[in-house]
């Protein structure tokens, strides 16, 4: 072994040590992802080198064919993975291997279930493989050397798993990086040939450079050769280039997890070639489950970019609008340039055709996935619903077919569970009607009994329930569907059309004016804290509630807004009383202004309660309560 110099040992990061005690005392249960793992990170170090190399071809060195090769050795009890790509140099060494960057580890250790399968999968989708390592191994060894540094600058990194590492400057003479596992005892399992293959046909059959082991020789030991012979032990194919009818549902799903970190099999993929005016394969995905940072606006997302088999990027956000942000794959372009980058991305007219059709090929695949397993659908929705909800905001070009998409709770469904469509919606919409009813609020159970339901229970017609913080905002893109708009059952001055005979709006319009007398005596009482009062056309159980103004912010938007700290409209509610109440029935015969008054305030408080919304001034309202039950009582 080459002389070592500049040797030092140096402390893991505090995560890291964590890590390392989960690596190598709890994560038992699926010890062979340590070479998936391994072998991903020597596919990505490869595909870094051939993107750097199309800028500076001289640090292919000579070396073009870049490969991964795996060794073993029965007797010293090592497993050795060795790769021709970028390699690290010394700096990068410690960055890489003694910390973790950004919040992954902290993340990863909050996400652990407990269940030792699941836990251990989570491995590769929070950027810490290289650690799993330690799960077979007492010792790890890496040797290393950045491509375009000379020979002597090669590195040794070695660590025992505990508190510290070693690292070194060696004499490397290839570019790339080579790691040695010290197997545990009773982890021999793994220096063993059949073994390995066994576990690259498995997890690693679809990564596209080859990936070979020393060619098995069976018989007398002076008939094996002085030198190895290599042979590749999976297809070396990039998978997306091969015709659909030849790819396995689980070399599709084994993909997958590699381009996804993830270790559940996805939902739906769609395998697609462009020929033509452009031309391009793409392989889109619908995962199964959200990973943790789907809400990070900063968080990592899009497509693996590739220019005619040439891995250009990762996380390539242009190709797909955000609400499609959860979307894993591949897209390969024969149009693009290699050296292409992000600012040309943005620019470029041939990326806004592709992502026009690729967003139009995940909505299709969406729509098909729905139809066709609608349990499947429903996981989906549960993982993506409200991340799709952004979507006619962001995408006016396919907002009906968006639209068609989306799942809701209703009055008509099953409990609080979304899943009515609006296709359902109108299936079963009555003779007569024109318009999508709706009701939105914080909560099922805060809704499902609300006093703005009543006239619609009373004639058997179905509201939708939208309970997501999103759901305002959403409406407010969203006013139609197939030609039917779309009315906020607690908002302006209902008007059922059709629905209502002509009787019913004769009556209405003789107890409006009837009832002109009270309407006075509460607009007096109630004065400055309300827009209108009116007899309301809703009510068949209820006394009284609190309608929104047609261009007034609702309760949702209003709590979105206070949250984010900014300025709120003003905007005072319309109060609406149903005269055939027994209670406003006592109210109109009330004589006393001042009883009057604390009857009606007693009223407005809680008419804005049922609609979910706080007291202005809970003390008086307690106060007023109370001087109410001490006179009942008296």
């Amino acid at each position: 072994m080459s002389v070592e110099t500049q040797k030092e040992t140096l402390g893991f990061q505090t995560e890291v040590k964590q890590l390392l005690h989960l690596m190598i005392h709890s994560l038992y249960s699926n010890k062979e992802i340590f070479l998936r793992e391994l072998i991903s990170n020597a596919s990505d170090a490869a595909d870094k080198l051939r993107f750097e190399a199309l800028a500076k071809p001289e640090l292919l060195e000579g070396g073009a064919e870049l490969k991964i090769r795996l060794s073993f050795d029965k007797d010293a009890k090592t497993v050795t993975l060795e790769d021709n790509g970028i390699g690290m140099s010394r700096d990068e060494v410690i960055a890489h291997l003694g910390t973790i960057a950004k919040s992954g580890t902290a993340d990863f250790l909050k996400n652990l279930s407990g269940d030792q399968k699941k836990d251990s999968h989570l491995i590769g989708q929070f950027g810490v493989g290289f650690y799993s390592a330690f799960i077979v191994a007492d010792k790890v060894e890496v040797f290393t050397r950045r491509a375009g540094l000379s020979a002597a600058e090669g590195v040794h990194w070695a660590s025992q798993g505990e508190g510290e590492f070693e690292v070194a400057t060696v004499e490397k003479a290839e570019r790339g990086t080579r790691i040695v596992l010290h197997l545990k005892a009773g982890e021999e399992e793994f220096a063993d040939g059949w073994r390995l293959r066994n576990i690259v046909k498995k997890y690693s059959d679809h990564i596209a450079l080859p990936i070979e082991l020393p060619k098995e020789h069976y018989g007398e030991e002076k008939d094996k050769p002085a030198e190895p012979e290599w042979e590749t032990v999976n297809r070396a194919s990039a998978l997306w280039t091969r015709p659909r009818s030849e790819v396995k549902d689980e070399e599709y799903q084994e993909f997958y997890k590699h381009v996804a970190h993830d270790f559940e099999n996805p939902l739906t993929w769609s395998h697609n070639k462009v020929e033509g005016k452009l031309e391009y394969t793409s392989l889109l995905y619908v995962p199964g489950r959200a990973p943790f940072d789907l809400y990070h606006r900063e968080a990592p997302k899009g497509l693996k970019l590739y220019v005619q088999r040439v891995f250009i990027m990762d996380q390539a956000d242009e190709f797909l609008p955000l609400y499609l942000r959860f979307i894993k794959g591949v897209v390969d372009s024969n149009d693009l340039s290699l050296n292409v980058s992000r600012e040309i991305l943005q620019k470029d007219p041939v990326i806004d055709s592709m992502k026009s059709a690729l967003t139009k090929r995940v909505l299709d695949m969406l729509e098909k996935l729905a139809k066709d397993k609608p349990e499947e659908y429903k996981a989906f929705w549960k993982a993506f619903g409200q991340v799709l909800k952004e979507g006619p905001a962001e995408d006016f070009a396919n907002k009906e077919k968006i639209a068609s998409l989306l799942r809701f709770a209703s009055t008509a469904g099953e409990g609080d569970e979304q899943s009515v469509s609006l296709a359902d919606y109108l299936g079963r919409v009555k003779e007569g009607q024109d318009k999508i009813y709706y009701l939105t609020g914080e909560s099922y159970a805060q809704i499902k009994n609300s006093p703005h339901l009543e006239v619609f229970r009373k004639k058997g017609i179905e509201v939708l329930l939208l309970t997501d913080r999103i759901d305002e905002w959403l409406m407010s893109y969203l006013t139609e569907f197939d030609g039917k708009q779309f009315v906020d059952v607690a908002r302006g001055d209902l008007d059922l059309g059709k629905l209502d005979s002509e009787e019913d709006k004769k009556a209405q319009e003789e107890v409006a004016k009837a009832k002109e007398g009270l309407i006075e005596r509460l607009k007096g009482a109630l004065g400055e804290q309300v827009k209108e009062v009116r007899v309301s056309h809703r009510l068949t159980d209820s006394p009284a509630i609190l309608a929104i103004g047609e261009q007034d912010l609702g309760l949702q938007m209003r709590q979105i807004l206070e949250a984010s700290g900014q300025k709120v409209p003003e905007s005072k509610p319309i109060f609406e009383f149903n005269p055939s109440h027994p209670l406003i029935e006592r109210l109109d015969a009330e004589a006393d202004e001042d009883r009057f008054a604390d009857l009606s305030h007693i009223l407005f408080d809680q008419a804005a309660l049922a609609a979910g919304d706080s007291l202005k001034d809970p003390a008086a309202y307690v106060q007023r309560l109370n001087k109410l039950l001490v006179e009942l009582s008296a």
